[in-house]
Formats: C-alpha cells, sequence, structure tokens
C-alpha cells in the first residue's frame, strides 16, 4: 500500500489505516445484509415442502420479520455506533449476524425459522450504518464518493447474485445452504474487523436517550408492519389500524422528545442542512418508487409470462449488474456537482422507462425487445440515485456523526419501501379485477414517485449545506470513532 492511500490526518505513534481493507470489510457485511432480504424469495418452495404443514402466511413472516426490525433498529443502530464505536458495534453484528444465520440454517420449525430471521435482521442493522460510518471515517475526503460508490454496488450485486445464488445452492444442495454460506464469510469479516480495523477510541458522548430509542424503533416497526402486512391483514382491521395509529403516536413524540433531549435518539439537527433534508427526502421517495417496481418484476414475469421463480430471478439479474456498475462509475468518475445533475436526470429516466413499461408490457412475452432494455436502464438510473443520495449525505455530515446520519438516510428509504409495497398493494386490491392493467398500474405510480425523486434532487445543489458541517468539525484521528 502506498502512502498516498493512507490517511492524512493519523497522529504520530498510531498505525496507518488501509482504508481499502477497511472499504472491503464494510462492503462484506453489507453484501450479506442484502443477499438475506434476497434469497428468501428463491427459497420459498423449498421452505414449503419442508415445512408443509405450515401456510404461506406463515412462512412469509421469514422475510416481514427480517425487514421489520432491520427498519426499525437502522437509527439506534447508527446512533450507537456514533457514540460507542463503529468498529465495535459493527464486529458484534457481524458476529451476531453469523450465529443467527446458523440457527436459521438448522431451524427445527418454522417458530424457531422465523425468530431467527428476526434476529437476524436486527444483526443486519447493526451492520449497516456501522459499516458506512467506518468507510467514511477512514477514508480520504477527496475519495469518500467513490468508497461510497463502491460500497453501494456490493448492495446491487446481492441483489443480482441473491438470485442465481440461492437457486444454486438450492438445486445442489438445499435451502439450509443459502443461509450456512453466511457463516464462513461471516467469521472472516468478524476477524478482519477486530484484527485489521482501527481501533475504537473513548469518544466522551452519551448514550442516546433510551425511551426515546424505543419509541422510535416502535413506532418505524409498527408502521413498517402495518405498511407491509396490511394488503394481506386488511386495511380496516385491528391489527392494520392498531400497527398505523401506534406508529403515527409513536414516532411524533419521538421526534418531539429528540428535539429536546441532549442526548436525542435522533438527531433531527441533521435536517437543518438543506443536503441532509433532501437526500433523506430523495432516500424516502425513491424508495417508494424503487421497492415496488423491484417487487413488481418477478411478480409480473411469473404471473403473466409463466416464467419459473428461477427464471424470474435470472431475468432481473442483468439489472442489478448494471446498478452496481454505475454506482461505481458515478462515485468515481463524477464531480460533486456532475453527480447531482446525474441524480436527477436518473430519476427522470427511471420515470421514463416506468411509463414506457406501463405504456408497452402485454401479456406476450417481450424479453429481449422490452424488458431486457429496461430493466438494464432502471438499474442504472437506480445504482446513480442511490449513489449519489448516499454521498451527498455523507457530505453533508460531521465526521462525529457518520453513522448516525447514515442510518437515517437508510430508515427513511426502508420506510419509503414499505410505503410503495402498501401503494402497490392498494393499486392491485382496487385493479383486482383488471388483470394485466393492474399491474402496469403500479409501473405508473412509480413513474409518478420517480419525478418527485427528480424534484427533490434540486435541494442537493446547495454549497453552504453541502460542505460547512464537515468543515466545522476538526479532522478526526484515523482510529477515533467520533
Amino acid at each position: 500500500m502506498t502512502r498516498a492511500s493512507q490517511r492524512s490526518d493519523t497522529p504520530p505513534g498510531v498505525p496507518a489505516v488501509n482504508p481499502g481493507l477497511v472499504l472491503l470489510t464494510a462492503a462484506g457485511a453489507t453484501f450479506l445484509a442484502f443477499l438475506d432480504t434476497t434469497v428468501v424469495n428463491i427459497a420459498f418452495p423449498a421452505l414449503e415442502l419442508d415445512f408443509p404443514d405450515s401456510s404461506l402466511a406463515d412462512l412469509s413472516w421469514a422475510l416481514t420479520g427480517y425487514g421489520v426490525l432491520f427498519a426499525a433498529l437502522l437509527i439506534p443502530a447508527g446512533r450507537l455506533a456514533d457514540v460507542t464505536g463503529r468498529r465495535r458495534l459493527f464486529g458484534i453484528s457481524v458476529l451476531i449476524f453469523v450465529l443467527t444465520s446458523f440457527l436459521v440454517a438448522i431451524a427445527p420449525n418454522v417458530p424457531f425459522l422465523i425468530a431467527a430471521r428476526v434476529l437476524q435482521g436486527g444483526a443486519a442493522a447493526g451492520m449497516i450504518p456501522a459499516a458506512l460510518g467506518l468507510v467514511l471515517a477512514n477514508t480520504p475526503a477527496e475519495q469518500r464518493t467513490n468508497a461510497v460508490g463502491l460500497w453501494a454496488a456490493a448492495g446491487s450485486l446481492a441483489a443480482a447474485a441473491g438470485p442465481s445464488l440461492g437457486g444454486l445452492l438450492i438445486d445442489v444442495f438445499d435451502w439450509r445452504a443459502v443461509f450456512l454460506i453466511n457463516v464462513p464469510i461471516g467469521l472472516l469479516l468478524v476477524y478482519l474487523t477486530f484484527t485489521k480495523l482501527p481501533v475504537d477510541q473513548p469518544t466522551g458522548r452519551r448514550l442516546p436517550d433510551l425511551l426515546g430509542t424505543v419509541m422510535v424503533a416502535a413506532g418505524i416497526a409498527l408502521a413498517v408492519l402495518g405498511l407491509t402486512q396490511g394488503s394481506d391483514w386488511g386495511w380496516g382491521d385491528a391489527k392494520t389500524l392498531g400497527c398505523l395509529i401506534g406508529a403515527a403516536v409513536l414516532l411524533p413524540l419521538a421526534l418531539v422528545k429528540s428535539m429536546r433531549h441532549p442526548a436525542p435518539a435522533v438527531e433531527t439537527d441533521l435536517w437543518r442542512s438543506r443536503v441532509f433534508a433532501g437526500a433523506s427526502l430523495a432516500s424516502l421517495t425513491f424508495g417508494m418508487a424503487m421497492f415496488a417496481f423491484l417487487l413488481l418484476g418477478p411478480i409480473f414475469l411469473t404471473m403473466v409470462w409463466d416464467y419459473s421463480i428461477l427464471k424470474a430471478g435470472l431475468a432481473i439479474s442483468p439489472g442489478a449488474f448494471a446498478s452496481a456498475f454505475a454506482a461505481v462509475i458515478v462515485g468515481k468518475r463524477a464531480t460533486p456537482r456532475g453527480q447531482r445533475i446525474a441524480m436527477i436526470i436518473a430519476a427522470l429516466v427511471f420515470a421514463g422507462v416506468s411509463f414506457w413499461l406501463y405504456s408497452s408490457l402485454t401479456v406476450e412475452p417481450a424479453y429481449l425487445s422490452i424488458f431486457l432494455p429496461a430493466n438494464l436502464i432502471s438499474g442504472a438510473a437506480v445504482g446513480v440515485v442511490m449513489t449519489v443520495v448516499s454521498a451527498a449525505a455523507a457530505a453533508s455530515l460531521p465526521p462525529l456523526r457518520f453513522a448516525g446520519g447514515t442510518g437515517m438516510v437508510i430508515a427513511a428509504r426502508q420506510l419509503g419501501g414499505a410505503l410503495g409495497i402498501a401503494a402497490m398493494a392498494a393499486i392491485l386490491t382496487e385493479q383486482a379485477t383488471a388483470g394485466v392493467d393492474g399491474l402496469l398500474d403500479v409501473m405508473l405510480f412509480c413513474a409518478i414517485v420517480s419525478v418527485v425523486t427528480a424534484a427533490t434532487g434540486f435541494l442537493l445543489f446547495d454549497k453552504n449545506a453541502a460542505t460547512a458541517p464537515a468543515a466545522q468539525v476538526p479532522p478526526q484521528p484515523a482510529t477515533t470513532t467520533p
């Protein structure tokens, strides 16, 4: 490693940090976390065979439970990482992720499987904001956008690898191998974390408000649960209403409490930055469009074009690879201003592709002429938007709050995803007799929301908001966890 690749602010007597190794370790954990959000879809038929006495609704909790706890704990995990140490929380979370992956793989029954998946989702929530926080804190400022692009590409590659890798492992072994593969990779990441990554130093900061933390985690969990399960339970069902009302009460109370507490659960003052607020809003709105779009693709291929689950997974994989490629390119090649322009264009392109599919798809298969090019273009657009949003948010954060701010932006995306899935379910329920037209109406919804995302991109051009926070905080030593 050359000295040019080391942190220039490493204090005397402290071993130099290898930013590339930090990025590799963080990206590896991110890959595992997002891989396990996709492989369960492929494993569903095998799960049904292995647990024939369980209903599809019961088995779906293996996916829902993971997603709910993942979304709920992102903000608390980010705050905790900034206060107690990013390496510490990251390493512990990866270790728990390994253990829970093993528990999922040996699950003797569905309740055990669901419980292990819920814990696994909580561990993933601890990994992600700490991972990006580590990358940002240990990468020179001029290289951070490139690092964010590479980090984002890991998530896209996980989406691409999930269907094909999951299908291969299930065909050769069984569904349990999908989770066992996490164990050796995760143990290697734990080793690298605690032997090669910079040691956490005391921060002197107070732990976040416990009651506020519980309130925000519970509020997000209830919101995601109610939105994602509302179509199955019924929007007027007591469970759905209880979740949504509970979220509507807890989240505002948690935010008000955070505004008044000296060690808030949610660092609401970050929203005073126009760029950070814009990035959070873009993450929310694009999450709505992206999650609905990505879920609708396999549904259309399997239900309308009669693809098998594995064939549908392979059919949508090119878009995920395009997303990873675009994330790397926009992070490495574009200037900050160019990235923001690219984000607006990419959101409009995503809207255009969604409208093209809305107006062009029919019951007659047209994979090569319509679906594949649309999949590639939309995938590239996703890579650009998500990378630029993450990079803009990072640029607006002081080093003391890298992980906490990251957790807030990703939580906004997950909450937006829940809203998008709920909107999709509502559209399909309303258009239940419309057949293919009902599915295509979801594409129109994605197009409209993506235009809104493009509009939020103009908030990212505020120069003062983009540069002032980081400049106001003195550079942190490479081994210091801000």
